[in-house]
């Protein structure tokens, strides 16, 4: 994409992607920045291109592929041209896009928009993430709807109250600093015991960083593993000087402000691509809007995702 056609907003992308053939230099030339293509399969670069098709036959294992082959794109009937505008709609939303919202926007079933929205949810993805240093948040939450707003048979399934029956997800949220913008990951976990919050944590947090909590014990002892952690007692005080959580607990307002106002219900099962998505559009916030939609499609390589897959109707 040159600079000087850059989409600035929505409508300049609708009509930039509206060209099939663009919308499709503009994929193959995220997926092989080199001008390289590569066969998915071998890996072969001897390949030549069939321009009346726009697929490639690759001269190592004898097969054709095409740009979408090893991407969410793949077996998708959807052109180009559908799909970047809906990576625009949903890279650069503040809330979120519900299926229904996508599919009338775009002129798509509900259930092709639900489908196409959690393979972009798949490549945002942080494939390769460093690991956080210097000032760090962490923090977990409990996902999942009030009992008074259920049907009674949902609420007759429930064990207890509180946080019991929810999803628990944990955060952790580097804060901003001289040279970059603060940035968060979230995931969902089977529990808040302390191996599962370790495991995170160290996954997550270079040694040597501080890691600010609350009081629940499922931090404690974080200091043997060579962090220097620091506790805010909220039954005391919310803040401390530098020690809090109010960075990553305004990330889960941000979170949940999309779950609840946006998407209204969503399944444990699909949760940790929802958190993808939040996490994509917080750490990508000071990008522009086409530099955004650029870091998602570049995310869609070497990612697939079936119906199959997504429903558990295998």
């Amino acid at each position: 994409m040159s600079a000087s056609r850059e989409p600035r907003n929505l409508l300049e992308a609708i009509r930039y992607f509206s060209d099939e053939q663009v919308a499709f230099d503009f994929v193959v030339k995220l997926r092989w920045p080199t001008g390289e293509p590569t066969c998915p399969r071998c890996g072969c670069l001897d390949n030549y291109y069939l321009s009346t098709r726009r697929i490639w036959k690759c001269s190592g294992c004898k097969r054709q592929f095409s740009v979408r082959v090893g991407t969410i794109f793949e077996d998708s009937p959807l052109p180009f041209s559908v799909w970047l505008p809906a990576f625009w709609l949903l890279a650069n939303s503040k809330n979120g896009v519900s299926s229904h919202e996508l599919g009338r926007a775009l002129g798509i079933t509900q259930k092709s928009a639900w489908f196409v929205l959690n393979r972009i949810r798949l490549a945002m993805q942080t494939g390769s993430f460093e690991k956080m240093t210097g000032e760090v948040e962490v923090d977990e939450t409990f996902v999942g709807g009030l009992a008074k707003f259920m049907h009674k048979a949902q609420r007759a399934k429930l064990t207890g109250t509180g946080p019991i029956d929810k999803t628990i997800v944990v955060g952790t949220l580097e804060r901003t600093t001289e040279d970059k913008a603060s940035r968060v990951h979230a995931e969902v976990t089977p529990d808040r015991t302390a191996p599962t919050l370790h495991a995170v944590i160290v996954a997550n947090v270079e040694p040597g960083s501080a890691v600010y909590t609350d009081a629940h014990v499922g931090y404690n002892h974080l200091s043997d593993r060579n962090y220097a952690h620091a506790v805010i007692d909220h039954a005391i005080a919310y803040v401390d000087g530098r020690v809090h959580t109010e960075g990553i607990e305004s990330f889960w307002n941000l979170v949940k402000r999309s779950l609840k106002g946006t998407y209204t219900h969503v399944a444990p099962e699909h949760l940790g691509r929802y958190l993808d998505e939040r996490c994509f559009t917080f750490n990508e916030r000071e990008t522009s809007d086409s530099g955004r939609v650029i870091a998602a499609v570049a995310g869609a390589s070497g990612r697939r995702l079936t119906y199959a897959e997504l429903t558990g109707r295998h």
